[in-house]
């Protein structure tokens, strides 16, 4: 069983950044994929933001936020990161992270542990 709590989130004006962490606990990340979902104002599914594979080898980014999100991992593979750069009012939205015992995906559905959620809110 994994537990994963969110963090970082919080109020900032557009093309500022933030730095969202999950920190896992029950077990470290190392063989999981990690991912990171969001579920913005109104809408009633969650959106793919990025992922990592198991490997760190390889990334994959929704094309909303590809070159300015970058997903990362830390050395002792039980928090996963979120750096959001050059952000944009239609990012503002509840940030999920999400791991994963099977392949890489991009649909919630395919991810077994969910954080709680943290607020990210941009400003025009």
């Amino acid at each position: 069983q994994v537990q994963l709590v969110e963090s970082g989130g919080g109020l900032v004006q557009a093309g500022g950044s933030l730095r969202l962490s999950c920190a896992a606990s029950g077990r470290t990340l190392g063989s999981y994929v990690v991912g990171w979902f969001r579920q913005a104002p109104g809408k009633e599914e969650r959106e793919f933001v990025a992922a990592m594979s198991y490997t760190d080898r390889f990334t994959y980014y929704d094309d909303s936020v590809k070159g300015r999100f970058a997903i990362s991992r830390g050395n002792a593979k039980d928090t996963v990161y979120l750096q959001m750069n050059s952000l944009k009012p239609e990012d503002t939205a509840i940030y999920y992270c999400a791991a994963a015992a099977g392949g890489i995906g991009v649909r919630p559905y395919e991810y077994d542990y969910w954080g709680q959620g943290t607020q990210v809110t941009v400003s025009s």
